[in-house]
């Protein structure tokens, strides 16, 4: 019987932390959000294609590594990742084709016609990772944040807690 306590305290010791793991890096994800609601660590930004691209070798539920780059560097042909804010002031992502560089005026303009300030371009792509976006965008959203990390975690604090008093009002059942 004691060594099935031991196992049980082990999985449950590896589970939560785990558990614990995932919620934290979650929790950093959401805290690296740049202006435009995109996760970004230094000079890479997180992409999820949302929606349905037209762009050959990407589709929606992507996740893309966008590396930032400067308006030296960009040429004419190449597939950047820009953004866009709709008329009702939320932030999404433009992918298309340059067609022309004005270093004058530091913009970019896409094949067909879209033009954008260099302070609206995410970059150019790096990786791409198919189907990892899809997860990402619930894990990344308000509720499934919620319901992912925060419930979990004030349910364990409730357990915790209702322990704790057990054993402060009986004291420990098991003495060695």
């Amino acid at each position: 019987m004691k060594k099935l306590k031991i196992v049980k305290k082990v999985l449950f010791t590896i589970i939560g932390v785990a558990y614990f793991a995932f919620a934290l890096c979650m929790t950093i994800l959401l805290l690296n959000y740049n202006d435009y609601n995109v996760t970004q660590f230094g000079d890479t930004s997180l992409i999820i294609l949302n929606n349905k691209v037209s762009m050959e070798g990407y589709q929606k539920g992507d996740l893309v590594l966008v590396e930032s780059t400067e308006l030296e560097d960009i040429k004419a042909g190449e597939t950047i990742f820009t953004y866009k804010v709709d008329s009702n002031g939320y932030p999404q992502v433009q992918i298309g084709v340059v067609g022309e560089v004005y270093p004058d005026e530091e913009a970019v303009s896409f094949v067909n016609g879209d033009t954008y300030s260099m302070k609206f371009v995410a970059g150019k792509p790096t990786d791409v990772y198919n189907g990892i976006g899809s997860f990402l965008s619930v894990v990344e959203s308000q509720w499934g944040f919620l319901f992912i990390v925060l419930v979990p975690c004030f349910l364990i604090f409730i357990y915790e807690l209702y322990a704790l008093i057990i054993e402060i009002k009986y004291g420990n059942e098991e003495e060695f």
